[in-house]
């Protein structure tokens, strides 16, 4: 490698994440199988032609007559997205145009746009949910938004998904090709009525508002997530949306502060949004925590395995649940829900649909494991909570699962966070009554 063709991403390091730097050293390799004569014309047209995918980072001073699109014209690329909750646009760049932008004085951070995925029949009675119903405490009235691959109109979701927005084929009827968001849909608030009200979630009167970000194989780009985090926002007064359901995530590379998607779910945060993240599905190593859920702010849920049956005695935190430390050394997960075998709603004909036949249940249901699975059920029971208590803010919700959750004996922090949800402690509505 010749050093001083690579000159530039030394002189800009400070703005280019870990990913760009390796993908864009990768321009400058020797070709293998390419005799030396035809190595600088061939490693030219590799400079020229191969694009990377990117998120650029605009410095907040910027003058207002710079707009995003000045900034891409600026260094011959286009804007693919404009990111404009994380002052931010997505666009594909070459090498030259990588170099130009990161030279660029109003450049603040460039990443890159990698990808991003997927990650109740006694479920809900484990995180004592079900006593609360009998007092109707089902989350009626609050709205979730399910940030995923789609929601399919199941039975159990009848005249409760009030939102739907496609971030990827940009259709306007509810629909879910992979299966994953559907899932999802029912841990939260699926009623049961196909079932004699025995797949249920814990919020089953709650409505639900289906952001889809991920395509038919439950994979999207981080500029997507955001994008979806971003309209979530602009739509929570005219939706009344108060819950933002995040059961996918990508391996964290880098500390929350520079991380996009973090920074995106901060600001839902604190604009009143309470967000539950999927801790991941990379245990039981440490440090396997997903980004967003790193970020301090978010509730980041693991997954227990409660061996089917209601009492905590025999809950043991899933193999596969990410544990903490998080990369900046922060204790995660949060709390840990139900995320072993939950049987939720099935979206017929889909991806996951027609790869897991064995794992159907009658012919509406689906059985799947995961921290997505636990996460929404953390969700169902925040809406339950916010019911109970319409003032509690995104800090107090957290607050109060954390001081209420049962923890599982002998287990690090850093395994089990403070311990099992328990819906009852949480909205405190039984002592009440």
């Amino acid at each position: 490698m010749i050093f001083h063709e690579v000159n530039w991403l030394r002189a800009g390091a400070g703005k280019l994440c870990p990913q760009v730097k390796k993908a864009a050293l990768e321009w400058y390799r020797p070709l293998k199988r390419v005799p030396c004569f035809l190595q600088k014309p061939f490693k030219y047209l590799k400079q020229l032609w191969r694009k990377i995918p990117v998120i650029v980072q605009v410095a907040e001073s910027r003058s207002e007559s710079c707009s995003f699109t000045d900034l891409a014209n600026s260094a011959n690329c286009t804007v693919q997205r404009t990111l404009s909750l994380i002052n931010a646009f997505s666009t594909r760049v070459s090498s030259r145009q990588l170099e130009l932008l990161a030279q660029n004085k109003l450049v603040k951070k460039i990443w890159y746009d990698r990808e991003v995925r997927t990650v109740l029949d006694v479920a809900s009675p484990a995180v004592q949910s079900a006593p609360l119903w009998e007092h109707d405490i089902t989350g009626k009235g609050i709205v979730v938004a399910v940030l995923d691959t789609g929601i399919y109109e199941h039975p159990d979701l009848s005249g409760r998904i009030v939102g739907f927005k496609d971030f990827i084929k940009q259709k306007k009827k509810p629909y879910d090709d992979n299966g994953h968001g559907t899932h999802v849909a029912g841990d939260i608030g699926s009623n049961g009525s196909q079932s004699s009200f025995l797949y249920r979630g814990p919020a089953s009167e709650a409505s639900l508002v289906g952001i889809k970000v991920l395509d038919k194989m439950g994979s999207g780009l981080l500029s997507t997530v955001i994008e979806g985090i971003q309209w979530c926002i602009d739509n929570k007064e005219n939706l009344g949306i108060r819950i933002l359901n995040i059961s996918l995530g990508s391996t964290a590379t880098e500390s929350y502060t520079d991380d996009p998607v973090c920074q995106a779910v901060d600001k839902a945060w604190s604009n009143g949004i309470v967000v539950c993240v999927a801790a991941g599905n990379e245990g039981p190593q440490s440090t396997t925590i997903s980004s967003p859920g790193i970020s301090p702010h978010v509730i980041t849920v693991g997954a227990v395995d409660d061996k089917n049956t209601v009492a905590l005695n025999d809950d043991q935190v899933a193999e596969f649940s990410s544990r903490g430390p998080t990369i900046d050394g922060l204790i995660k997960p949060d709390l840990l829900a139900p995320g072993v075998n939950i049987i939720s709603l099935r979206s017929p004909c889909s991806k996951i649909d027609k790869q897991s036949k064995e794992s159907r249940i009658a012919t509406r249901y689906l059985a799947l494991s995961g921290t997505s699975m636990a996460t929404p059920v953390c969700s169902g029971v925040v809406a339950q909570m916010l019911q109970s208590d319409g003032s509690l803010t995104p800090d107090q919700v957290k607050k109060r699962l954390i001081e209420t959750s049962k923890t599982l004996a002998g287990l690090d922090p850093n395994i089990q966070g403070a311990g099992v949800i328990d819906a009852i402690r949480a909205t405190g509505i039984m002592a009440e009554v």
